[in-house]
């Protein structure tokens, strides 16, 4: 693997134009792809196998033209103080709006509040409901603008108008949080290399990768059904890895010109032992993002193996395009330890004889392991203590800042009709099979009146054939809390009865329903999903360093820094901590979907570290050091870029925080503090620690695995070898 990463690097070396060229040959071909691809919608969002979308797709077929699953819009309004929605004025203002909201093309049906029991007992407030055909993420942005300038013109009557549902339904938008990132980027890695072009290196190819896959995405959205959320998760951690994998190959570079090689040997050798560790990094970040298909939600899918691609390309072009740019930059990229005549006037390097913080920081963890082991593994576990009470489930539209319309409908309707109004279930009762339809309706509705969680059920709606009708359930409590799912499920066990006593079918369907069954699909593929991605890169890292225990800690210290992290999330978020610091307005379950995707993104991130970081150590092993001074030597070459490549993705994800969705707020802070835990905690402090109480016994292979292994030499053992052929004909020629 070294050698034939060592010649890649001297190929691309000298043929740099050539290189050059391909890749923004590929650039400018998924530019234009992209440019001229038809616009693509948002991806269609389903869940095979969940009871909700069964229920969809029976209704789909029971009910032509309904559109079951499409987006819906509650538009509130509350009359003046002192006066009722009935009253004449305020009357004839929301028919006017009612009117207003039935224009558009993809609106299938409005239901005025006085003809369908929309008004509060109190008359103070009362609501439209709004019926798309089309869900909330295939919705227009003109049918938005409509919904919204329909609610202002009834405001300008005198009226408090908000609208809810999920009509309004779309993903933040980016570019803040992304230009954040990359600006502390270029500062840190200014700060680490000590030069502006050096630093400039890693940015420009990380962006190139990312531009590239993007584009590739976009180009392909429509064919391939991805929509234009697929390429937010390729962005966040093609961007992330694109720098990093850079970083390591600019800094080997260096560090190989320090030793006084030559610029196209040192960039062969860059390439060759911290390309290596980029192969095998990118590999268990394409493992973790491709294995999201394990979930079985379509569009989760997608998005893991769109990003995987974009990974794929940021390993591709750290491999060939950073030594081609090497080759063009000549002497303006300084050995280690120089500076630019812009940042440091010239400055060479310290004196050899004065170890740098890596090496004075991996020299005291060695002298006292277990002090820094015992402090690292308690320190995480008490950040882990608050998983014991995680609660998971999927936002609604209570979760929101109160300074949003979705948010303040929310309240106006628990405030006039309940809190559960909020989050109606969709009985629908298959009735196909039964001798007396009829009757099996009037079973059902009587059965679900019986539940103690139940406020309200409206009479059962049947289809023109008859068979098939739709019951509207109304819960007590929000749809977020934990009595509704367990009502949800009690229906659900009911409904073996009814079919017993009636021969009719039960499925409960609706947002709240699909979003708890959401939230249990992902629960159910959490643990085979931590086996798949975890299981893998264990036998790829026993690969890279051929040992059996620096793999099993690594995914153990990995486990350590995620439940330190989840700790960290339900503190904030669901109990409340710091809840003032982040403007967390409002606590509540965390995203379900948060686990998974930690497990997912931070393990790549966090195998970026072990590999870049340990490699360096088994190189020094390898090459005649003691297990110990092989530890140093790896923090003395490794930490200083490590720590930038952290500090990097910290920031990136921080950048995430401000967003007013909480979505966005819960994702940016757990992996922010998830790659702070992994890199400063287990990375800095456990792994050496570890590494130094095993000693020898840490880099232990059975004699029989040793010898089936394939032997990839990621230390670039061959290339000593190589580079020792080469002395010896120049002694032959010399003899000659």
């Amino acid at each position: 693997m070294a050698t034939f990463l060592y010649r890649i690097g001297r190929l691309a070396f000298r043929r740099r134009h050539f290189v050059a060229l391909i890749w923004v040959a590929l650039l400018t071909l998924a530019g234009v792809g992209a440019a001229s691809a038809p616009p693509a919608g948002n991806s269609s969002f389903s869940i095979p196998g969940t009871e909700a979308q069964k229920a969809f797709d029976l209704l789909e077929q029971r009910f032509p033209g309904m559109s079951a699953d499409g987006a819906t819009a509650r538009v509130v309004f509350k009359a003046p103080a002192g006066e009722k929605m009935t009253d004449k004025l305020n009357k004839a203002a929301v028919g006017k709006t009612v009117r207003e909201l039935g224009h558009g093309s993809e609106v299938a049906s409005v239901a005025d509040p006085y003809t369908g029991h929309a008004v509060s007992r109190d008359g103070s407030i009362a609501y439209a409901s709004v019926k798309y055909k089309v869900s909330g993420m295939e919705l227009k942005d003109s049918s938005r603008d409509a919904l919204k300038e329909a609610a202002q013109q009834a405001r300008d009557s005198g009226l408090t108008v908000e609208i809810g549902g999920d009509a309004l339904t779309a993903m933040p938008e980016e570019g803040a949080g992304e230009l954040i990132g990359i600006g502390i980027a270029a500062v840190v890695l200014v700060i680490t290399f000590g030069s502006l072009l050096a630093a400039g290196l890693p940015l420009l190819t990380a962006l190139i990768g990312v531009g590239i896959g993007v584009s590739s995405i976009t180009a392909l959205a429509s064919a391939l059904d991805l929509g234009s959320t697929t390429s937010t998760l390729a962005m966040m951690i093609g961007l992330a890895v694109g720098i990093d994998y850079a970083l390591f190959i600019v800094s080997r570079y260096r560090a190989e010109l320090a030793e006084g090689r030559e610029r196209e040997e040192a960039a062969g050798r860059a390439v060759g032992t911290a390309g290596s560790a980029v192969v095998f990094a990118g590999l268990t970040v394409v493992i973790a993002l491709v294995g999201l298909s394990v979930v079985n939600i379509p569009m989760l899918t997608k998005m893991g193996i769109a990003a995987a691609g974009t990974v794929a390309i940021a390993v591709l072009i750290a491999l060939t395009m950073i030594p081609a740019l090497l080759g063009y930059a000549g002497r303006r990229v300084k050995p280690a330890g120089e500076k630019s005549k812009l940042l440091g006037g010239g400055r060479q390097a310290k004196k050899p004889g004065r170890p740098n913080m890596g090496t004075r920081w991996a020299s005291f963890v060695v002298r006292r392991p277990v002090a820094v082991l015992l402090l690292g593994v308690i320190g995480l576990g008490a950040a882990a203590v608050p998983v014991s009470s995680l609660e998971l489930g999927l936002p609604d539209d209570g979760s929101q800042p109160t300074s949003t319309t979705q948010r303040r409908a929310y309240d106006l309707l628990s405030e006039g009709f309940g809190a559960g109004f909020n989050g109606p279930l969709m009985v629908v009762v298959d009735a196909k099979g039964s001798a007396h339809p009829k009757t099996a309706f009037s079973e059902v509705g009587k059965e679900i009146k019986g539940f103690k969680d139940v406020v309200a059920v409206t009479p059962a709606a049947p289809n023109k054939a008859g068979d098939t009708a739709i019951i509207t359930v109304v819960p007590k409590s929000k749809p977020s809390s934990k009595s509704t799912e367990d009502l949800v499920h009690a229906i659900r066990d009911k409904g073996a009865d009814i079919t017993a006593k009636t021969d009719a079918k039960l499925l409960v369907t609706g947002s709240t329903a699909m979003n708890i069954d959401v939230s249990q699909r992902l629960n159910d593929a959490l643990l085979p999903y931590l086996a798949l991605v975890v299981g893998l890169a264990f036998l790829l890292l026993i690969v890279v360093f051929r040992s059996v225990l620096v793999p099993l800690k690594a995914a153990l210290g990995f486990l350590l820094s995620v439940l330190a992290a989840l700790g960290a999330v339900v503190a904030v978020f669901q109990w409340g901590w710091l809840s003032g610091l982040m403007n967390v307005q409002q606590t509540g379950p965390v995203m379900s979907m948060m686990p998974i995707f930690m497990v997912g993104v931070v393990f790549g991130l966090a195998m970026d570290y072990e590999v870049f970081l340990v490699t360096r150590m088994r190189e020094a092993y390898v090459h005649g050091e003691k297990p110990t001074q092989a530890v140093v030597t790896g923090f003395r070459h490794g930490a200083r870029v490590v720590t930038a490549a952290a500090v990097i993705m910290i920031a990136v994800f921080s950048g995430f925080i401000g967003s007013s969705e909480s979505m966005v707020k819960m994702i940016g802070f757990g992996l922010a503090i998830a790659v702070f835990f992994d890199a400063f905690i287990v990375r800095m402090a456990i792994v050496p620690a570890v590494l130094a109480l095993l000693g020898k016994r840490a880099w232990w292979l059975p004699k029989w695995l040793d010898r089936i292994l394939p032997n990839v030499d990621v230390e670039g053992e061959g290339l000593r070898a190589l580079a020792a052929d080469g002395k010896e004909g120049e002694r032959e020629l010399v003899r000659a």
